[in-house]
């Protein structure tokens, strides 16, 4: 079985950055399943597990186009102080949830200054390179009810 369109795709992965650092694992998380074809992982990732087989192992390199995207300065903006409830809490890092239309977004405190606070709603791996190395190491088909719902139901990996 191959991994396609309504498949789902079980993987053992681990992401690095351009400087050898892991941002993520399965060894922490467990393995990844995934409906495979219905964008549920970065289009880059998919594009490259596309037709591949259990036990087969990647190491692939997504640009930031086919990742989270590249850093976009609109989504950057300054804030007056005043404008947060808790303006003496403020601190680098943390992140609040903003309606940007019917949109929600999760934006990050960037920098905070006497009276101005930086928020910045990229993608924490926006703009970055990302290196995975992958395993696919369960495929089968998905059922109906998870193509209906579009998530998955269980996964049964087995780490070795």
């Amino acid at each position: 079985m191959k991994a396609t369109k309504d498949n789902v795709v079980t993987i053992e992965y681990t992401l690095t950055n351009e400087h050898g650092e892991t941002l993520d694992s399965s060894k922490d998380n467990g393995p990844l399943a995934y409906l495979h074809g219905h964008s549920n992982i970065i289009s880059g990732l998919e594009q490259e597990i596309e037709g591949k087989g259990i036990g087969e192992k990647l190491k692939v390199t997504i640009a930031p186009k086919d990742g989270y995207g590249e850093i976009r300065q609109d989504m950057i903006q300054d804030v007056p102080r005043a404008q947060f409830e808790d303006a003496d809490n403020l601190q680098v890092g943390m992140q609040f949830q903003v309606q940007a239309g019917e949109e929600t977004l999760i934006v990050m405190v960037k920098s905070v200054s006497d009276d101005m606070v930086t928020l910045d709603g990229n993608h924490p791996l926006a703009g970055q390179t990302l290196h995975f190395d992958v395993e696919i190491c369960e495929i089968r088909t998905a059922t109906e009810d998870e193509l209906h719902h579009g998530h998955i139901h269980s996964s049964s990996c087995q780490h070795h």
